[in-house]
């Protein structure tokens, strides 16, 4: 298997720090407040492309809940260097990213300055799909398959993990890296599973008529149950712009709760900003994931320790980590609004 791009996220983040000061800082650097009677400009750096993960964001925009905040907010990609880079060097207000990134970057031999302070979901639902035609019916069955991914360690680590739980030997798989290749497209070409967000590629397959086996991880092994996505500030913002930033998580989690009571019209809301997105797809994937935004949590965005502590000692055991996790410094509840 190809190595070079297994490290490369990782390598963003641990070098991150000797850039930090070289970067032009485009939203780091304003005031609490710039001008009364004004709205402050508030930039939001995604993950990915928008999807549905990214909802409450563009309800929120939709529906004017930053602009009765005070907040005018923008919303942007990222670039090569990454959102965790972004955000550290004050390059960006928030942002969404995972907690297996934050890990990295906060157990780094040069740490970034971040921490996760709201959760987009609270369960962790992703895992490993194939078609029934690759006579897999448990993760032991990965044995003589070939697995299609993005060549990372904690890729490798979630297929060893649960293989462990049913006696399956790892060595026995073969890992190719696929990239960005279409779900579907990869099986064409001789891939046997992948591992899916089942809130997009899974409710995209069920909007196509097409039948998959999905092994979800946190059923495999409840180690593995963590946080994905997270949104992102840096400690700097946490510091020196705690009032702004309570506004934006107050503001977005109306929105994310809109989107779990209305989410058909949500779906127009990321609509009107991502109209590449297929309609059905787009509105099928929001119902899925408007019982997810907020589940059995007391509120959206709250994040426990256990589960940060139980996932950073998953990737410590399975050496993705030089040392272990500060749970309590990776993240916090403290500007989420109260209820």
């Amino acid at each position: 298997m190809n190595r070079e791009n297994q490290f490369l996220r990782i390598t963003r983040i641990t070098v991150a720090l000797l850039l930090l000061m070289s970067l032009p800082v485009f939203a780091g650097g304003r005031s609490e407040k710039e001008a009364t009677g004004s709205l402050e400009p508030f930039t939001v750096v995604l993950d990915w492309v928008p999807n549905t993960n990214h909802t409450g964001v563009y309800t929120a925009i939709e529906k004017g809940y930053y602009r009765e905040a005070g907040l005018e907010v923008d919303v942007v990609q990222p670039s090569e260097s990454g959102t965790e880079m972004l955000i550290a060097s004050g390059n960006g207000d928030v942002g969404f990213s995972h907690q297996e990134y934050v890990t990295y970057a906060r157990t780094a031999k040069e740490p970034l300055p971040i921490k996760a302070v709201a959760a987009i979901i609270q369960h962790n639902t992703s895992g490993f799909a194939t078609l029934p035609d690759r006579n897999i019916d448990s993760p032991k069955d990965f044995e003589g398959k070939t697995y299609g991914g993005w060549g990372t360690e904690l890729e490798d680590a979630f297929i060893k993990a649960v293989m462990d739980k049913v006696g399956g030997d790892f060595s026995k798989v073969e890992i190719v890296n696929v990239g960005t290749t279409d779900f579907f497209g990869s099986f064409r070409q001789g891939i046997d599973f992948r591992w899916i967000f089942y809130g997009w590629d899974g409710i995209r397959a069920e909007v196509k008529d097409r039948e998959l086996e999905y092994f979800p991880l946190i059923e495999v092994d409840p180690r593995l149950d963590y946080y994905t996505p997270v949104l992102i500030a840096s400690e700097s913002t946490l510091e020196n712009r705690p009032g702004r930033l309570r506004r934006f998580l107050e503001a977005t989690s109306r929105g994310y709760e809109f989107a779990v009571d209305n989410p058909r019209q949500a779906a127009g809301h990321l609509l009107a900003h991502a109209d590449q997105i297929d309609p059905e797809h787009a509105r099928a994937s929001q119902e899925y994931l408007a019982e997810q935004y907020i589940a059995d949590a007391p509120r959206w965005g709250v994040m426990k320790e256990e589960v940060w502590e139980t996932f950073g000692g998953f990737m410590y055991e399975y050496g993705l980590l030089a040392s272990r996790l500060d749970a309590q410094e990776a993240f916090t509840n403290e500007f989420l609004p109260e209820q």
